[in-house]
C-alpha cells in the first residue's frame, strides 16, 4: 500500500515525517529512499556539514548505514524519521538503541540532517522532537547525542528541547586541518530518577 505524504503535494508547506515503517510500506519511496538520502547527506558535507564524514560518502555506505538502521527499527531498537514536502525528500533522521546489554535502555540520537534548500524552515526542530517523542514511546530512558562544539545552531535547537550538556572532549574533532571540541548532551526521560546502587564491594 502506498502512504501519502502530504494531501497537496509540494505546494504543502508541511513537512510529512514518516516513520520506518510508513517509509518501508511506500512503494515508491522505499526504493528511491537510499539514493535521495545520499544526495542530502552527500551535499550537505560537500558544504562543509559536521554529520561525521570528511568527504561526502559514497552511495553504497548510505545504502549500508540506512539498511542497518531500518533492521534495527524493525526490531525495536531504532527510530527513523524521513521528512518529506510531497514526495521530495529534504530531510531525515535516527536514533539506535545502546548495543551493550546494560544499556540498551538508552539510546543515541545519531544524525540528523535538513537539505540545504529546506533550512530555515523549521525542519530540523520537528524531526528532532519527533524522535524524541519515539523515544518516549518506546520507553528509552535516557537519550544521548554528541555534535562538535562549532555546531552552535543544532546546539541552541538540543537546549531548547531540554537536552543538557554532561561533558566534552577538548580538540578532539579534526577536519580541513583545524580541531574542534566534542559535546555530548543528554535528555532524561524518566519520569523518575532511579535510585543509584551503591558501588560493588570489588570496585576501587
Amino acid at each position: 500500500m502506498d502512504i501519502p505524504t502530504t494531501g497537496r503535494g509540494d505546494t504543502d508547506p508541511t513537512p510529512a515525517l514518516l516513520d520506518a515503517a510508513q517509509l518501508t510500506a511506500d512503494r515508491d519511496l522505499a526504493p528511491r529512499f537510499p539514493a535521495e538520502a545520499h544526495r542530502v547527506l552527500a551535499d550537505l558535507v560537500r558544504a562543509g556539514a559536521p554529520l561525521g564524514w570528511d568527504d561526502p560518502p559514497a552511495p553504497d555506505e548510505v545504502t549500508d548505514l540506512i539498511a542497518r538502521v531500518l533492521r534495527a527499527a524493525r526490531h525495536g531498537d531504532a527510530a527513523l524519521r524521513a521528512a518529506y514536502l510531497g514526495r521530495r525528500l529534504i530531510g531525515l533522521g535516527y536514533w539506535l538503541r545502546y548495543a551493550q546489554a546494560t544499556n540498551r535502555q538508552h539510546a543515541d540520537l545519531v544524525k540528523i540532517a535538513v537539505a540545504a534548500e529546506a533550512h530555515g524552515r523549521g525542519i530540523g526542530r520537528s524531526l528532532t522532537s519527533t524522535l524524541v517523542a519515539d523515544a518516549r514511546e518506546a520507553k528509552i530512558e535516557v537519550l544521548t547525542l554528541d555534535a562538535r562544539a562549532d555546531n552552535t545552531r543544532a546546539l541552541r535547537l538540543y537546549r531548547s528541547l531540554g537536552f543538557r550538556e554532561y561533558g566534552r572532549l577538548p580538540a578532539f574533532v579534526a577536519m580541513g586541518g583545524r580541531r574542534y571540541d566534542k559535546v555530548f548532551y543528554m535528555l532524561d526521560l524518566r519520569t523518575e530518577t532511579p535510585t543509584a546502587h551503591p558501588p560493588h564491594p570489588s570496585a576501587p
